[in-house]
């Protein structure tokens, strides 16, 4: 029996669906897989691959450069690979130069490691469909600030720097959310960086009746100035950003020594994704868990895009991804709705989080 031609129409209309349905998701993946970067172009690789062979996934590799001619060259090959989306890209100039023609392709891309504030600031005039997965450059300073305004409300504390740009920055970012909870440093100033010992500063300290201090500075200072200040039998407690996530090689950190700083990824991964990552031998370690967890972004947001008829880029904005790393959810400007910097304490051994004391 002949099939009316309508019938025909629908039929193959349907059998064209269930096609496209079952298309894997292609991700594309950006990632500086040469130059001084490439160790951590490698964990989004592996992270990445490793999300991907977990839901059936394609994964198209592009080395960015970190460049912009490499960001530039990357998003071209991603167009003619026809990725859905693209997850990666760690250096600025290569994902400004990608996004103008991802944009114009409709491809969102899921940035791990670009932290300027410009590129999600910039949504509304540029259109560009990005989403940050790794925090905003402000987002440490918005976070100490925030975080010590509470833990040091009734405390006689000082705000020093070593008068680098991001030790100043960070220590004015707590002197401004300080003064904005109507709190008042009892002591501020510059100090000269990377001396044998801080006995002056400590002193000077000591004097204005501090008994806490936020050292805008690397990990080395803020071990010295606890050590000294210990020799000169004194409880004050020293506070730092994430730059004391680098030990000291020399000088211990004191215990109760405060650091404001992102999780190490793997002690909040769940075990399952770390099972799996142990078993495919690769370290879960940089950014190769935030990588795994972008396919599972993507891989959601797609589902939703089928199940909705709506475009990925739609998908990625206004609803929470259960991921292997936690909740995500980005705002409308793409950046995470929850500042991902906490505040740990060092227990002789290790930071641990201070919700966990």
């Amino acid at each position: 029996m002949r099939l009316p031609n309508a019938l025909i129409g629908l039929f193959g209309g349907l059998l064209l669906s269930d096609a496209a349905a079952a298309a894997p998701l292609n991700i594309g993946v950006a990632a500086p897989l040469s130059g001084p970067s490439v160790i951590l172009g490698r964990q989004i690789e592996y992270g990445a691959r490793l999300g991907a062979s977990t839901r059936g996934a394609e994964t198209t590799i592009v080395d960015d450069k970190c460049s912009a001619e490499g960001g530039a060259a990357a998003a071209a090959q991603f167009v003619s690979s026809k990725v859905d989306v693209v997850v990666g890209f760690l250096c600025t100039e290569a994902i400004e130069a990608a996004m103008p023609i991802l944009k114009e392709a409709g491809i969102p891309v899921i940035t791990l490691g670009v932290r300027s504030e410009g590129l999600t600031d910039r949504r509304a005039k540029t259109g560009w469909p990005v989403f940050r997965l790794g925090p905003r450059g402000d987002a440490e300073r918005d976070a100490a600030g925030t975080i010590l305004s509470k833990l040091w409300r009734d405390a006689s504390f000082a705000i020093v720097d070593d008068g680098t740009i991001y030790g100043r920055e960070l220590a004015e970012a707590v002197r401004v959310a300080t003064q904005q909870a109507a709190l008042k440093p009892v002591f501020t100033d510059t100090f000269r960086p990377e001396l044998d010992n801080q006995v002056g500063l400590v002193g000077r300290l000591r004097k204005a009746g501090a008994d806490a201090v936020f050292v805008g500075s690397d990990g080395r200072d803020v071990a010295i100035m606890a050590r000294d200040a210990a020799k000169l039998g004194s409880a004050m407690a020293f506070a730092g950003g994430e730059a004391l996530r680098a030990a000291a090689s020399d000088v211990p950190y004191a215990t109760g020594t405060l650091m404001i700083a992102m999780p190490e990824w793997a002690d909040v991964a769940d075990k399952k994704t770390l099972d799996l990552f142990s078993v495919s031998k690769v370290l879960p370690e940089g950014y190769a868990l935030p990588a795994f967890a972008a396919v599972e972004i993507a891989d959601a947001a797609r589902k939703a895009s089928e199940a909705d008829g709506k475009p990925l880029a739609t998908m990625l904005s206004g609803r929470t991804f259960t991921t292997s790393i936690g909740p995500i959810a980005f705002d409308p400007k793409g950046d995470l709705t929850q500042n991902p910097y906490r505040g740990f304490r060092f227990d002789g051994t290790r930071f641990v989080p201070l919700e966990e004391q």
